[in-house]
């Protein structure tokens, strides 16, 4: 049954059933979900339950700047079934399981890949009905409308970007998409339709998604834990006024997580501090040695950004090392300082933030110069220096945050194994030993895509390090250049055998520094005041 909200508000709270009868085909579905924080997960279960009994709604269109699911069944998977989407617009497929991605691969669906600070930056765009949003932002990658134009597979055709000359420079001009139906994620709604997010563990920008919708005519759907009394939130603890909410939904505690494996915790939320010694040491192992090597390239006050995977070792390695305090860590989440990363299901939020500022304002942020170093993965790498984090083994990926990153940061730290597909290593008496090499080598004569272009790098004169276990590469002069093996490890039978072509050898090659192969470290704060 409806229920009207306030004295005389037309907002209403409604089932979620009811909710979903909202959507109409061919609607473009927008979300403010980072993962699955900010994810609407009941409604978007409800919208799954609806197609398969009833076959409605189909031909939907969905829009998300980030990842948005589980890398299986929930989030963005409940939309994964052939005829009900008919075209997703994001940062990252893999978040969505093997359901998104087979239908991309098998061309069932349109899909377009685009970096997630344009496509953070896209709802306020639209809300304030702007011609389009026009950025450097993917030139030289496959985003670039000369290349792929951010088009995943042959059923993907329309142009939704292109290439323009301002002032005798390059940029890239994105598409604006009309959105029917934005559905936003909070803590609470009062009775007037005022929406919170406090227990969030960061702003996904619900307030920029709601504007959107209602710029295009659209509606607002707010799916929230609980609903209070009206007036009783704090005025600056609301993100969404309900003069933009049409429609609020409850959603069970279970289906209404902070993240992917967490229900609540105030630490990720800022409501709480926990001590820094609580947080579990990682082992000594290649992730450890990576997450160690690449961050001596830190130095005092450097404002980082840390990617998923192997990269968020680097704020445990800082951590353990009691350095956490010189530097300012943050992700692309808008979360900045304290203990970040938190693991690829959880990946975005952190431990004991300083701050938590907007998505889009965080990608502002980025796209303006403000990171001094950032550690990414290392999906595959060419002799020339590109790398490819978006489709690898034939399957869409997504590129995130990474174009974004990559090519406006100082200076870019390439963090991952050098094989993967069975690697097995060892570390002993100071020395990496490699007991079965892994089957899939990550340093090709031709990469899948280029998610980093290292000719517009080299051209902006950006430092560009890839760490591996075993060796550290440079970008020297457009070419990917060995200056660093580890002890215990054959330039010839570990490095090059396992590589599609043969890389440059500096003629200053050296050893990485060997402390970093022993239990016990305790030399990064030393590195890091040397540094400049």
């Amino acid at each position: 049954m409806n229920k009207r909200i306030g004295v005389d508000g037309e907002m209403k709270v409604i089932s979620q059933e009811e909710a979903v009868k909202m959507v109409k085909d061919n609607d473009t579905i927008i979300t403010a979900a980072f993962g699955m924080h900010g994810f609407p997960e009941e409604f978007a279960m409800t919208l799954e339950k609806s197609f398969i009994e009833t076959g409605k709604p189909v031909g939907i269109t969905y829009f998300n700047a980030a990842a948005s699911g589980d890398f299986g069944q929930s989030g963005v998977a409940h939309l994964a079934h052939e005829g009900l989407l008919k075209r997703i617009i994001t940062g990252h497929f893999g978040s969505g399981g093997p359901a998104l991605q087979n239908l991309i691969v098998k061309n069932k669906i349109e899909a377009y890949n685009m970096p997630q600070g344009v496509l953070a930056n896209i709802p306020r765009y639209i809300a304030a009905r702007k011609p389009a949003l026009i950025t450097k932002a993917g030139l030289g990658t496959f985003i670039d409308p000369r290349n792929e134009g951010g088009k995943v597979n042959d059923k993907t055709t329309e142009d939704l970007i292109e290439l323009i000359n301002i002032n005798d420079e390059e940029y890239m001009m994105y598409k604006l998409p009309k959105i029917d139906v934005a559905v936003i994620r909070g803590t609470y709604a009062d009775e007037n339709g005022n929406v919170s997010t406090e227990d969030e563990a960061m702003h996904t920008d619900p307030l920029a998604v709601a504007t959107a919708a209602k710029s295009c005519g659209g509606i607002v759907i707010a799916e929230v834990r609980s609903i209070v009394k009206a007036a009783t939130l704090h005025p600056k603890k609301v993100k969404v006024p309900g003069l933009m909410v049409d429609y609020v939904v409850l959603a069970k505690p279970e289906n209404h997580r902070q993240n992917a494996t967490t229900i609540f915790n105030p630490a990720l939320s800022g409501d709480m501090k926990i001590p820094l010694n609580s947080i579990p040491k990682m082992p000594l192992n290649e992730r450890k040695i990576i997450a160690r090597r690449a961050s001596m390239e830190l130095i005092q006050n450097a404002v980082v950004n840390v990617g998923v995977g192997i990269p968020d070792g680097v704020p445990t390695v800082a951590n353990e090392e009691g350095v956490s305090g010189d530097i300012y860590m943050g992700t692309e989440a808008g979360v900045i300082g304290g203990i970040a990363g938190q693991g690829a299901f959880d990946f975005g939020s952190a431990y004991n933030s300083e701050a938590i500022i907007e998505h889009s304002q965080q990608f502002d942020f980025y796209d303006g110069g403000g990171i001094d170093v950032t550690f990414l993965g290392l999906g595959e790498s060419d002799y020339s220096g590109n790398v490819n984090v978006s489709k690898l083994g034939g399957k869409p990926v997504g590129v995130g945050g990474f174009v974004n990153i990559t090519q406006n940061a100082k200076k870019v730290v390439f963090c991952g194994t050098f094989t993967a597909g069975g690697l097995n290593e060892e570390i002993k008496d100071g020395k990496l030993l490699i007991l079965s090499e892994g089957k899939n080598k990550k340093f090709k004569k031709n990469i899948e895509q280029i998610s980093f272009s290292a000719a517009v790098s080299t051209k902006n004169n950006q430092p560009v390090l890839y760490v591996t276990e075993r060796a550290v590469f440079e970008l020297i002069n457009g070419k990917l250049t060995l200056t660093e093996i580890a002890p215990g490890i054959d330039v010839q039978k570990d490095i090059i055998d396992q590589m599609e072509f043969t890389p440059e050898i500096s003629e200053k090659l050296k050893i990485m520094d060997n402390d970093i192969f022993y239990e016990k470290w305790g030399g990064l704060r030393d590195i890091i005041y040397r540094n400049k």
